[in-house]
């Protein structure tokens, strides 16, 4: 039995829901000489000393917690690379000692203050979806291993969070609107997992007969959502295009890998698609971005590929010398700029060397606009 102080994360009853697996009545505590900071990028919360801190620091604490309880939640701070440390509470009046979870940097000044309602705002969904795939690995994966994949499990959180406001419910005019029992998932098992990850998934669905299937394993490639942005200056009509090495074609035994694309990334969580690709411009062509025009929102390759992309038109200022070689170095991106004419572009789809679908999707439906868009 023990009790433990949460801030930030833990604060948040669904995601303290999902990693006791059970519901839980905390009780409101707050802590002095502390304070919790995250870095512009992260979105978890951590707890940091800071005997100077002028306000004390609000969460919540939970008594009587069982030796099972305490193992989930280690596990769950362990997946962040939090470490446990003793702490002098408050519960009202009373004082008393309680453990809790600090950072791995204890430095305040390494990240700005937290503020709790500013969180849970921009990543509490993310964190509920994000603490679902974690503690799925309880007494499976080592939380080094999980820690390792941080990033990559906010990202896919994020993604999940997306697709969870059910966004697409009202595009089923034609194909069957989905019931919870329509898919019955009975094990979900990951033999790899990285930046990337391949989950298989033994399952059955509602056929449209009305009969469920026999129970079948199918495999999907897991990745976050990621957005593209084709750049556009309606005056001299031509786009920027961007070129970089690709392993898929590699794998794929081409013997061209530099690809031409539109410019393109994940989207971080937090993060809107139209951020993201206002970001992913700047970082990889340098450009500020005038208006975006969205083209679609889909999944590139459903039968096997979780990915789905948000893919834009953006209107920008393209003079001559535009284009450069840019990149973010700590993702060893080497990225370089292509400026065309729109037709030049089309010719380039024509020939075979445009060959990946978000560009030639894009082109398409600039080739739809471009009057109207010139005029």
């Amino acid at each position: 039995m023990g009790t433990q102080f949460f801030h930030g994360a833990l604060c948040h009853p669904p995601v303290l829901s999902i990693v006791l697996g059970h519901e839980a009545q905390p009780i409101e505590a707050s802590l002095s000489g502390h304070q919790v900071c995250w870095g512009e990028e992260h979105a978890f919360p951590i707890l940091v000393r800071d005997p100077a801190a002028l306000h004390q620091v609000q969460g919540v604490a939970l008594r009587d917690l069982t030796e099972h309880d305490q193992n989930r939640i280690a596990y769950f701070h362990g997946c962040f690379g939090q470490i446990m440390g003793e702490v002098t509470i408050s519960i009202g009046a009373q004082r008393q000692k309680a453990s809790a979870y600090f950072g791995p940097d204890t430095s305040p000044t390494a990240a700005g203050h937290g503020d709790f309602a500013i969180w849970q705002a921009r990543f509490g969904d993310t964190l509920v979806a994000t603490a679902k795939d974690i503690m799925h690995g309880f007494g499976q994966v080592a939380p080094n291993v999980m820690q390792d994949r941080q990033a990559s499990l906010l990202v896919r959180g994020a993604s999940r969070a997306r697709a969870e406001t059910g966004a697409g419910d009202a595009a089923c005019s034609v194909r069957r609107f989905a019931q919870p029992q329509d898919v019955l998932v009975s094990a979900i098992a990951s033999p790899y997992a990285n930046f990337f990850a391949v989950e298989e998934y033994d399952l059955s669905f509602r056929r449209f007969d009305g009969t469920d299937s026999a129970s079948i394993k199918r495999a999907a490639f897991i990745s976050g959502d990621a957005v593209t942005v084709l750049p556009y200056d309606p005056k001299r009509d031509r786009v920027l295009l961007v070129e970089q090495f690709r392993t898929g074609p590699l794998a794929r035994g081409d013997h061209q890998p530099w690809q031409l694309e539109a410019i393109a990334g994940r989207i971080d969580p937090g993060e809107s698609p139209e951020a993201a690709a206002r970001r992913e411009a700047s970082e990889e062509a340098a450009l500020t971005l005038g208006d975006l025009l969205q083209v679609a929102q889909y999944y590139p390759s459903p039968g096997a590929f979780s990915e789905y992309i948000f893919s834009y038109v953006a209107l920008a200022d393209l003079p001559d010398g535009a284009a450069g070689v840019f990149g973010v170095e700590e993702e060893a991106e080497d990225i370089r700029g292509h400026l065309m004419g729109f037709d030049a572009l089309m010719s380039l789809i024509t020939q075979g060397e445009v060959a990946n679908a978000p560009l030639i999707l894009t082109a398409l439906w600039l080739q739809r606009e471009r009057a109207r868009l010139r005029g």
